[in-house]
C-alpha cells in the first residue's frame, strides 16, 4: 500500500510535478505505486521496454552506460525528488540505458498511458520536462567535455565538484557530500580503473582537498578543488 503522504511528499520535490496544485499531487499519488530496491540492484536495463517513468523517493540511483566487453558509464546520478525513464515513455523506444539503485532506494513509478495523458493535459508538466531534458543533456555535454580535454586526476576533481553543485547549486566552502559511491562506481564516471582512482583520490586526501569520514566525503574547499581540476 503506498503511503499517499510520502507520495506526495516526494511529487514536490520533482521539478516535473513542482506546479501541480496539492489536489492535482493526491491525485497523481494515487495512480503511482512503490517500488523498493536494495543496493546494487537493477531497476532496469538497457534494452527493457519503457513502460513508466520513476520518481526517486529516497536513497539513490546511477544511470549507467553499459559496453559490449562489460565496462559501464555512470553518465548521471539522481537524488530524492530526481526523475527518470522519461526518454522511453517519449517515444516508445526500449531503454537507452541502466538504472541501479546506488543504495537502498525507493521510487515511485507513473505508468506511461497515465504520463502521456497528463502531458496532454497540462502544458506546465511540458515544459517542466523540457527543462529537465535540457539539464540532462548539459550535464552530458559536461561529461563529454571533461572526458575530451581533461587528464584523469582533473576528471576526478570535477566529476567532485559537480556532485557537489548538483547535491547544492549554491554550494561554497566546505561541503559534505553523502557518499554512497564505491571507487568502481567513481572509476565508472571519469573513465579510469579503481585502482588509478584510489590512487588519485589519496592525493586529495593528502593535499587536505578532500576527506572521507564514514559514509560521508567532505570537500574542504569548493573553489580550491575546482582550481585543482584546471591545472
Amino acid at each position: 500500500m503506498l503511503n499517499q503522504s510520502l507520495a506526495v511528499e516526494s511529487l514536490q520535490r520533482c521539478a516535473l510535478f513542482a506546479h501541480v496544485g496539492q489536489d492535482g499531487l493526491v491525485a497523481l499519488a494515487g495512480l503511482m505505486r512503490r517500488r523498493r530496491f536494495r543496493r546494487n540492484e537493477v531497476i532496469f536495463h538497457q534494452g527493457d521496454i519503457g513502460d513508466s517513468l520513476q520518481v526517486v523517493a529516497s536513497g539513490g540511483v546511477k544511470i549507467l552506460l553499459p559496453s559490449a566487453d562489460g565496462d559501464e558509464a555512470i553518465i548521471a546520478s539522481l537524488k530524492p525528488g530526481d526523475f527518470f525513464g522519461e526518454l522511453a515513455l517519449l517515444d516508445s523506444s526500449p531503454r537507452s540505458t541502466t538504472a541501479t539503485a546506488l543504495e537502498q532506494t525507493e521510487t515511485l513509478t507513473l505508468p506511461r498511458d497515465e504520463f502521456i495523458r497528463l502531458l496532454g493535459e497540462d502544458s506546465r508538466l511540458v515544459q517542466a520536462l523540457l527543462h529537465g531534458l535540457a539539464q540532462e543533456l548539459r550535464r552530458l555535454t559536461g561529461h563529454v567535455e571533461e572526458l575530451h580535454f581533461l587528464d584523469l586526476a582533473g576528471r576526478l576533481s570535477m566529476r567532485l565538484v559537480r556532485l557537489a553543485r548538483e547535491a547544492d547549486p549554491g554550494a561554497h566552502g566546505r561541503v559534505e557530500l553523502d557518499w554512497p559511491f564505491t571507487q568502481s562506481d567513481l572509476a565508472a564516471m571519469i573513465g579510469g580503473t579503481r585502482q588509478s582512482v584510489n590512487k588519485l583520490l589519496s592525493g586529495l586526501v593528502e593535499d587536505r582537498l578532500v576527506s572521507i569520514e564514514r559514509e560521508t566525503l567532505v570537500i574542504n574547499d569548493l573553489a580550491q578543488l575546482e582550481l585543482h581540476a584546471a591545472r
